[in-house]
């Protein structure tokens, strides 16, 4: 995480932290993988389970999304990449609307017999040779 006041990186997070938190009345907030070089962490919010993560880089925000493969199918405004994360430099704009509907999307993901689509039974029988 930067530091208090460091710069443009603090104070964007910042809001994307309000705007995640305000999106869902279960979202929880953690701060985890701490490291040696970066002691404070990452924030990592979860609603039934990890919703994604907000990372601090020297020229941009990262936040990358646990279930962002199945995310990315529900994003038409295309705020995630291919890698399932939203990239954010200091010239972006953030759609707020296009965001909070895929934060909204994220904890439907998360949420019992939703999370991952289910394979149908296989109708072949085995034979035996």
């Amino acid at each position: 995480m930067v530091k208090k006041g460091a710069d443009w990186r603090v104070k964007t997070l910042s809001q994307i932290r309000k705007r995640i938190m305000q999106t869902d009345r279960n979202m929880v907030e953690e701060m985890k993988y701490k490291k040696a070089t970066n002691p404070a962490g990452i924030p990592v919010w979860y609603s039934n389970g990890m919703i994604c993560t907000g990372e601090t880089y020297k020229d941009h925000l990262r936040l990358t999304f646990a279930k962002g493969a199945l995310l990315k199918k529900k994003d038409p405004k295309g705020l995630l990449n291919a890698h399932r994360a939203m990239i954010i430099k200091e010239s972006n704009k953030l759609n707020e609307t296009a965001f909070k509907k895929l934060i909204r999307e994220a904890v439907l993901l998360n949420q019992p017999n939703k999370s991952m689509p289910t394979k149908k039974p296989s109708t072949r029988t085995k034979t035996k040779k």
